[in-house]
């Protein structure tokens, strides 16, 4: 390991932890894992490079790093693009199997990459939520148009987890497109009972004062 891919390798992490994932998602704790993974893999791998063991070192640290993520915390996606770019860091430092300017190149390539990527401005209205209705839905047309509603978005997925008929609850996950920024959610309107639809009932007209004399007349 030469000392410009050492000081490199740090400068790509502490780019990615600090100026990348800390002011987008503000968790301390996998900023500490971020720096610790990196240094870690950065010393192993400038410990044990060779000709003989190099790839399969590579490959070894990434299934470590899958274990270990399996057996801890569940994270999100775009936590786990950061954990393996950490790692893809140190590799790339400690291994020194090409040329230093081309392992710079992809270092730098790596933080820009997650830095364009999970950048707020981008696909900013498409989400993802878990949620559960207080209502069991089983007509899964009925159930989007209750989501869009609910959401005031565009549903593009629903998957259902569970449908509980004796709480009346559905619990879903739902991938929508927001339609206008900011836009303020309302339940839906609901339409007004049917008795307040009807006509209330008339007393008869009268009949005309000049008929009733005739009436009595006649008899």
């Amino acid at each position: 390991m030469s000392l410009p891919l050492l000081a490199a390798d740090l400068v790509a992490v502490c780019l990615l932890a600090f100026a990348v994932y800390l002011p987008r998602h503000r968790r301390r704790d996998l900023v500490v894992s971020f720096l610790a993974v990196n240094v870690g893999v950065l010393a192993v791998s400038a410990a044990l490079a060779t000709s003989t063991v190099g790839a399969g070192l590579g490959l070894g640290l990434f299934g470590v790093l899958s274990i270990i993520r399996l057996r801890s915390t569940e994270l999100g996606q775009h936590e786990v693009a950061y954990y393996f770019a950490a790692l893809a860091l140190g590799l790339l430092g400690g291994l020194a199997t090409t040329d230093v300017l081309v392992s710079v190149a992809l270092m730098a390539l790596v933080v820009l990459v997650l830095a364009v990527g999970d950048h707020p401005r981008l696909l900013r209205r498409y989400r993802r939520q878990d949620m559960v209705l207080d209502r069991a839905f089983t007509d899964e047309t009925a159930l989007v148009a209750h989501l869009e509603r609910l959401l005031g978005a565009r549903v593009h997925s629903v998957g259902v987890h569970r449908v509980d008929l004796v709480n009346d609850t559905t619990a879903l996950e739902v991938r929508y497109e927001l339609v206008e920024a900011g836009r303020p959610t309302q339940p839906p309107v609901q339409a007004p009972p049917q008795a307040a639809l009807h006509t209330p009932a008339r007393d008869p007209l009268p009949l005309p004062l000049q008929h009733r004399v005739d009436q009595g007349v006649s008899r």
